[in-house]
């Protein structure tokens, strides 16, 4: 009879841990990254009346016969199922969709999350705004990020700038008229800025004029016209073939200038996308490379977790790139508050990397995941609980009532 009321306390005691973890889904269904927990029970202990014995000669076996003790927890476990994506139109916001966790780090340990409501502080550290740990991930350098590289807190220097890239090539594109009422001597005109090794722009001249000689141009870079630096090279002869494509036979050597206070200018014409067919000639410099040194702008995120800078020279640079790392068991991480885990003798180690390989999920740029709590589940749950707590006190009230009537024989 006492087994029945210890019972009842085992089961009092565990609905009421089950309770205590849906209380603490339904209290986190508003969290950004929250990841529900469930109560799992089993069967504590049973006292054995009497064992088990096989069948002998014309008996046959019988069965153990057993009374069992109440309940416990076989575990709280974690389900780490994706929450539904919140926009927010924040651009330092980011959402994991499918595996893996952000990897913050405090300078000291690595702890991980799926909560990416991040933003840039004072020095421009890439952090949690709440509790300051740094988001972790790789450097660029020069616009490249190499992420075989270990991993580093994220900082993006506030006002930092680019480089001036000097001009190498400019393209020329388009048609030079091949009707053959083009006049020889005819000219198009097709000018472009170029910089040199300090970003000072400069505009070189040039222009296509009609030979004599049938499906050929010629094309004369000319001086800057802003600053009137002499070029060195050309003309350059362009020779067409009978179905009006380019001629590749001789491909066009660099000309030259050279700024005051600057290094030489060496740049080398493409031709090979221009045409000679019918009709007026729209040939023009549409491209070139080099730009101006520019100051940091703006910053956005993309899908691989690529931070993209746009500078004041209209050019857009990668400056880093946010890691994810994955578990064997992710169930078996420690949650240490704050949305954060760390790892334990079970999770295994974390295996960083770029987000949409080895099994990591992508990023949503400007989007926040939110709690995977699913209240309809939870107040059911709630339901079952209450009644099982329910119950098992009934078990204690007749127990005592049983002891009571037992006690009550001896009147």
């Amino acid at each position: 009879m006492m087994r029945s009321l210890f019972s009842g306390i085992s089961g009092l005691r565990n609905h009421q841990t089950r309770m205590d973890v849906i209380g603490n889904n339904i209290a986190n269904v508003n969290t950004v990254g929250f990841k529900s927990s469930r109560v799992n029970f089993q069967d504590m202990l049973n006292q054995t009346i009497q064992g088990a014995s096989s069948g002998q000669g014309n008996l046959g076996g019988t069965n153990p016969i057993q009374v069992g003790l109440g309940m416990g927890l076989a575990s709280i476990d974690t389900l780490f199922t994706d929450g539904s994506t919140q926009p927010t139109g924040k651009q330092t916001d980011l959402a994991i969709s499918g595996s893996g966790f952000f990897v913050l780090s405090d300078g000291m340990n690595q702890i991980y999350t799926r909560a990416g409501n991040f933003d840039f502080d004072n020095q421009g550290n890439y952090l949690v705004p709440g509790s300051g740990y740094k988001v972790m991930g790789w450097a660029g350098v020069g616009g490249n990020i190499d992420t075989n590289q270990p991993v580093v807190p994220i900082k993006i220097p506030v006002g930092s700038s680019m480089a001036a890239k000097p001009s190498t090539s400019i393209t020329y594109a388009n048609n030079l008229s091949g009707d053959t009422t083009t006049p020889v001597g005819e000219t198009v005109p097709a000018a472009i800025t170029v910089y040199d090794s300090k970003g000072v722009a400069h505009k070189i001249s040039g222009a296509f004029t009609k030979t004599a000689t049938a499906n050929t141009w010629s094309f004369a870079p000319g001086a800057t016209t802003d600053t009137g630096y002499a070029i060195t090279g050309g003309p350059y002869t362009i020779t067409f073939n009978n179905d009006g494509t380019f001629n590749n036979a001789a491909p066009a050597t660099a000309f030259t200038f050279t700024p005051a206070g600057a290094n030489p200018v060496s740049i080398t014409p493409q031709f090979n996308t221009l045409t000679q067919f019918g009709g007026e000639s729209t040939a023009q410099a549409v491209d070139r490379d080099g730009y101006a040194a520019g100051t940091l702008e703006q910053t956005t995120i993309d899908g691989t977790g690529t931070i993209i800078g746009k500078f004041s020279n209209g050019q857009t640079q990668k400056l880093a790139q946010v890691c994810l790392a994955t578990f064997n068991n992710p169930a078996g991480l420690t949650k240490v508050g704050d949305n954060m885990y760390i790892k334990s003798n079970n999770s295994g180690e974390a295996q960083v990397g770029m987000a949409g390989t080895g099994g990591r999920g992508g990023f949503n740029p400007g989007s926040l995941e939110m709690s995977n709590v699913d209240l309809a589940q939870e107040f059911s749950n709630m339901i079952i609980t209450q009644r099982g707590f329910q119950a098992n006190s009934k078990i204690i009230t007749v127990t005592d009532e049983m002891l009571q009537d037992l006690t009550n024989l001896k009147r």
